[in-house]
């Protein structure tokens, strides 16, 4: 077989680097017992974490046991809808049907009374002035428009209280 230049029989339209396509995916997510708390509370507007009755830790969204102890959570603990910013990441690059203008910020939010922090988006501040540190409170959805659903949660905004001292959130990095 003779050796064959494949981007001239191409027609030297050079290497293909993208391709769209439609693509889809449909998937259930079933929460169980505990995310179902946590979700239920979202629809009420409330942040509803879990307390290990072993170590005593506080889990928002808990998984229903302890990952350090290994023993069932039962006792649910309604939380603050304010805490402190850990760690952050701010977002300057564009993608597919984004609704949100960059720059943006994303944190990793531990709210007052909980031992782990989840992601949340921090809004109303200058990319340039958000801090690990900052206290910051939840903004949520009109009452109306309430879901079980992380949605439910707008974003969160700085509160105006003085920056939490480091020792306070460090091993929460």
């Amino acid at each position: 077989m003779a050796d064959r230049d494949d981007t001239a029989a191409a027609g030297d339209l050079g290497p293909v680097t993208t391709l769209a396509t439609p693509i889809r995916l449909d998937f259930e997510f079933t929460p169980g017992v505990a995310q179902s708390r946590f979700l239920r509370g979202l629809e009420r507007g409330r942040f509803i974490g879990q307390r290990c009755p072993k170590c005593g830790m506080v889990y928002v969204p808990s998984r229903g046991s302890c990952p350090t102890d290994g023993v069932p959570t039962t006792e649910d603990v309604e939380l603050a809808n304010v805490g402190t910013v850990t760690t952050y990441c701010v977002v300057n690059v564009p993608f597919a049907g984004q609704s949100i203008e960059i720059p943006y910020i994303c944190a990793q939010v531990l709210l007052d009374g909980a031992n782990i922090s989840f992601m949340g988006l921090i809004q109303e501040i200058p990319a340039d002035q958000i801090r690990m540190g900052m206290r910051v409170e939840a903004v949520w959805v009109d009452p109306d428009r309430l879901t079980p659903s992380l949605a439910s949660v707008r974003y969160f905004r700085p509160n105006g209280e003085p920056d939490a001292d480091y020792e306070s959130f460090k091993e929460y990095l």
